[in-house]
Protein backbone atom coordinates (compact mmCIF):
# COMPACT_ATOMS: atom_id res chain seq x y z
CA UNK A 1 0.00 0.00 0.00
CA UNK A 2 1.40 3.37 -0.96
CA UNK A 3 1.44 6.31 1.43
CA UNK A 4 -1.07 8.14 -0.76
CA UNK A 5 -3.55 5.27 -0.69
CA UNK A 6 -3.02 4.83 3.06
CA UNK A 7 -3.71 8.54 3.59
CA UNK A 8 -6.83 8.29 1.48
CA UNK A 9 -8.08 5.34 3.55
CA UNK A 10 -7.33 7.16 6.83
CA UNK A 11 -9.21 10.24 5.60
CA UNK A 12 -12.18 8.08 4.63
CA UNK A 13 -12.22 6.42 8.07
CA UNK A 14 -11.97 9.84 9.74
CA UNK A 15 -14.91 11.15 7.72
CA UNK A 16 -17.08 8.10 8.48
CA UNK A 17 -16.23 8.35 12.16
CA UNK A 18 -16.99 12.07 12.15
CA UNK A 19 -20.45 11.42 10.69
CA UNK A 20 -21.05 8.65 13.24
CA UNK A 21 -20.12 10.95 16.12
CA UNK A 22 -22.43 13.67 14.83
CA UNK A 23 -25.36 11.26 14.55
CA UNK A 24 -24.66 9.81 18.00
CA UNK A 25 -24.57 13.26 19.57
CA UNK A 26 -28.02 14.01 18.15
CA UNK A 27 -29.50 10.92 19.82
CA UNK A 28 -30.22 11.48 23.51
CA UNK A 29 -29.87 7.79 24.40
CA UNK A 30 -26.27 7.50 23.15
CA UNK A 31 -23.71 6.68 25.83
CA UNK A 32 -21.35 9.62 26.46
CA UNK A 33 -18.47 7.18 27.02
CA UNK A 34 -18.99 5.70 23.56
CA UNK A 35 -18.99 9.17 22.00
CA UNK A 36 -15.80 10.08 23.87
CA UNK A 37 -14.09 6.90 22.61
CA UNK A 38 -15.12 7.64 19.02
CA UNK A 39 -13.72 11.16 19.38
CA UNK A 40 -10.42 9.72 20.63
CA UNK A 41 -10.29 7.37 17.64
CA UNK A 42 -10.98 10.32 15.37
CA UNK A 43 -8.13 12.27 16.97
CA UNK A 44 -5.74 9.33 16.56
CA UNK A 45 -6.66 9.10 12.88
CA UNK A 46 -6.10 12.85 12.44
CA UNK A 47 -2.71 12.63 14.16
CA UNK A 48 -1.69 9.70 11.94
CA UNK A 49 -2.79 11.61 8.83
CA UNK A 50 -0.75 14.64 9.90
CA UNK A 51 2.27 12.47 10.73
CA UNK A 52 2.20 10.80 7.32
CA UNK A 53 1.78 14.10 5.51
CA UNK A 54 4.93 15.44 7.24
CA UNK A 55 6.98 12.38 6.23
Amino acid sequence: MTIASHLQELRRKHEVLSETVEKAQRRPATDATKIAEMKKQKLRLKEEINRLMQA
